[in-house]
């Protein structure tokens, strides 16, 4: 049914874009701690066109079901839908597998990647400041 659809769509919706969010805040964290004075300032248009991206994005991922890339069932219970991650055909598990690579993986390692240099970058200021005392 198309409310089961769309409940599913908008749930996914919010995930990835909550997910890749994040990831523009880790970035943003990254270019100001790891890169200092020398990195490129946020302005609000680019803050904006980066929304704007993040829905874009989001909205590829989770519209390809409702146009016949897998798509969205009723889950165990029959409270809540989901994406059918069920079925066995390549035709599902290619979704499954490709939506995960790009809406779980990927920001997942971008986030690990930002986080790794924020952490080192502070430790080294850490350290030159208890070189000064």
């Amino acid at each position: 049914p198309f409310a089961c659809e769309l409940y599913a769509m908008v749930g996914s919706l919010f995930g990835v874009t909550s997910i890749w969010t994040m990831v523009f805040i880790a970035l943003d964290r990254y270019n100001v701690i790891v890169k200092g004075l020398s990195a490129k300032p946020m302005t609000t248009k680019l803050a904006l066109f980066q929304i704007f991206c993040i829905y874009l994005h989001g909205l590829f991922w989770t519209l390809a079901p409702m146009f016949g890339w897998s798509r969205y069932v009723p889950e165990a219970n029959m409270t809540a839908c989901g994406t059918d991650y069920l079925t066995l055909t390549w035709h599902s598990r290619s979704y499954i597998v490709v939506y995960a690579s790009f809406a779980y993986f990927t920001p997942l390692l971008v986030i690990i990647y930002a986080y790794y240099f924020i952490v080192k970058a502070v430790a080294s200021h850490e350290k030159s400041m208890r070189e000064q005392a």
